[in-house]
């Protein structure tokens, strides 16, 4: 049997269309983006192209796009930049952020700087009375990071009314938006907030690869110092083919978003349904038919000796999926998110995630394994 992969929240296959523009950038456009002469400008003018176009696609001016090696280094270098730079004095964020936030947190969480979390309500959904509680009694200045979708269960953030309870209250918003950037029409214009982070391998792009989003009107202090690359935010020599990559794999996402949305939120849909008539003791975490997105469904199924096995047994069948967060996969302490929302001890959660490279069919034979496995 071939392998199935179920687990594109962890990452997802390099599009053909991004790898054939990358390449030249490997091959014949070797030049340093800083050299005067001509293999240098043509790089430089790639960059730049890329720039743009990633600013065009999500409602951005060129100015506010960074280039970074990912989404943790855009997450940590947001968090970063709040306290050394803006002023923040207390962090509100979520136990279920990805743990590129709350180790990024803890780090800083100290002396000088305080830490929250807000609560979150039944269904996994932050709590947005809580929040402005919190912020109203903060007395002091605040950075709320909050995720625009979570990478376990799937929960969309409701990004505009966060936004406007933060401008109440003064507080600098940071989301972690690499669930979503690829996976939504994102418009920068209508989403008031200071930082975004982003990663091209969750669509189809290169992995290393990633952007910070900064406000025009947020004024931060280099990331990396030494040469002026980034203009003086990032030293380093630009990882070219990578940019390229991202700009490329964001405008195909964009581009086909209306067909694969829809194709993938039917995998979801389809999946869901045959689980439950197949293994009728399922249970679903998060928000999965609600506001969640199209491309996580997350499932639980009772304790027993067969299911404490199941992602060995899985991925001996050569079905890939996960039990929480690729980044923690090592780790064998349970899903932070899972203990966060439900703690149920008596339930094995298992993540399943989609992309447009998956079938009704590769479905159909993993419920039919789930089904003999327990």
């Amino acid at each position: 049997m071939e392998r199935i992969y179920l687990d594109n929240a962890a990452t997802t296959a390099l599009d053909q269309e991004v790898l054939e523009a990358m390449l030249p950038y490997m091959t014949t456009h070797f030049g340093n983006p800083s050299s005067i002469y001509s293999y240098g400008r043509e790089t430089r003018l790639a960059v730049e192209n890329a720039r743009k176009d990633v600013a065009r696609l999500l409602g951005a001016h060129p100015s506010e796009i960074f280039f970074t090696s990912g989404g943790t280094e855009a997450n940590n270098t947001a968090i970063l930049a709040s306290i050394r730079d803006l002023g923040c004095e207390h962090i509100i964020t979520s136990a279920i952020e990805h743990h590129a936030v709350l180790h990024t947190v803890a780090h800083y969480a100290g002396n000088t700087v305080t830490q929250s979390f807000v609560n979150l309500l039944p269904n996994g959904h932050i709590d947005l009375k809580d929040l402005e509680s919190q912020l109203a009694a903060a007395g002091k200045k605040c950075l709320v990071s909050l995720m625009h979708a979570n990478n376990e269960i799937g929960n969309l953030l409701s990004i505009n009314a966060v936004s406007a309870i933060c401008r109440k209250y003064g507080a600098i918003f940071h989301s972690d938006c690499v669930q979503t950037v690829g996976h939504y029409p994102i418009d920068l214009n209508r989403i008031d907030v200071d930082f975004i982070s982003a990663a091209g391998h969750k669509f189809h792009g290169p992995k290393g690869t990633g952007i910070l989003y900064v406000k025009r009107d947020v004024q931060i202090k280099p990331m990396i110092h030494g040469g002026g690359q980034e203009r003086n935010m990032r030293a380093g020599t630009e990882n070219i083919y990578g940019i390229v990559g991202f700009a490329r794999a964001l405008q195909l996402a964009m581009d086909h978003y209306e067909k694969d949305s829809a194709y993938i939120k039917s995998l979801k849909t389809y999946m869901a349904d045959l689980l439950q008539k197949e293994l009728p003791e399922v249970t679903f975490n998060g928000d999965y038919n609600g506001s969640s997105l199209y491309t996580v469904l997350n499932a639980s199924f009772p304790l027993s000796e067969k299911s404490e096995m199941l992602l060995f047994n899985l991925d001996i069948n050569k079905i890939c999926v996960s039990g929480g967060s690729a980044c923690s996969s090592g780790a064998n302490q349970g899903s932070h998110v899972i203990n966060a929302i439900s703690g149920d001890p008596n339930k094995v959660a298992i993540r399943f995630s989609f992309s447009k490279y998956n079938t009704k069919e590769e479905i159909d034979t993993v419920v039919a394994k789930l089904k003999s496995l327990l």
